[in-house]
């Protein structure tokens, strides 16, 4: 599916299921990550994820889609167009569009780094996911000099 075939999409099913047409763009745009789908207020535009279409296909592409022409037409009719408003919850149940779509196949996670510290005077451990400056800072607990534990989880 390209541009031209989800602009296409997007038009029927703003006729066949909110009986208003859709004048405005619906592309695909590969940088979004966390979300399916989105509606620009400015511009009145929809961006779609392709990568919900390679992974769960064509139906969850169609419930983002009505999603997303829930905030458009809410929007446009200055009624509350977003998640939180009754209008929208309302309009999403009549047309049965989702209110969350289903998460990708997170392919790539990284394991975050964990640097180990340790207090010389009482023991206490520390744990952080940045690095920390130890001449700057002491224990909380007893106010003892602290110090990096070796490297484990790098």
């Amino acid at each position: 599916m390209d541009n031209t075939e989800l602009q296409r999409l997007v038009e029927e099913i703003s006729i066949k299921f909110f009986e208003k047409e859709f004048k405005h763009e619906a592309t695909f745009n590969k940088r979004l990550r966390t979300t399916g789908g989105r509606y620009l207020l400015a511009s009145h535009n929809i961006d779609i994820n392709p990568k919900y279409l390679e992974e769960h296909g064509e139906s969850e592409i169609i419930g983002i889609i009505k999603h997303e022409l829930c905030h458009y037409h809410l929007h446009l009719e200055g009624k509350g167009y977003r998640h939180q408003d009754s209008d929208f919850k309302m309009l999403l149940k009549r047309v049965d569009a989702p209110r969350f779509c289903t998460p990708l196949k997170d392919g790539k996670k990284v394991q975050k780094r964990v640097i180990h510290y340790e207090c010389k005077k009482c023991a206490q451990l520390f744990t952080r996911k940045r690095r920390m400056d130890t001449k700057r800072y002491v224990c909380g607990k007893c106010g003892g000099e602290i110090y990096q534990l070796k490297k484990v989880d790098e």
